[in-house]
């Protein structure tokens, strides 16, 4: 049977300031010569994606890297549609990589 105990704050109790880095899921931001990213690491989740650096699938499971950059030209809303779903040592390698 569910708990009836409310998840709100007590009355008169202090406010807990937020948690910057799980609210912003563990983002942190990374420079690099092809520009300055968002970067997230993830442990896995149910989709397969197609990794930009080796063009190999990331099974579902599998921790990554998510990334988008910040200075998009059309703003930040279509930076992140944009975000790229990286095995992480092709992330780590992606400045190290010659051009295709």
């Amino acid at each position: 049977m569910p708990s009836r105990r409310s998840r709100k704050r007590p009355w008169g109790a202090e406010h807990v300031p937020l948690d910057l880095d799980r609210a912003t899921g563990g983002a942190r931001r990374e420079s690099g010569p092809d520009g300055e990213w968002t970067v997230r690491t993830v442990r896995g989740g149910d989709k397969t994606y197609v990794c930009p650096g080796c063009s190999q699938t990331i099974p579902p499971g599998t921790g990554h890297v998510v990334a988008w950059q910040e200075d998009s030209f059309f703003g930040t809303q279509t930076a992140l549609d944009q975000r790229r779903h990286w095995h992480t040592s092709c992330w780590e390698a992606r400045g190290r990589r010659r051009p295709r």
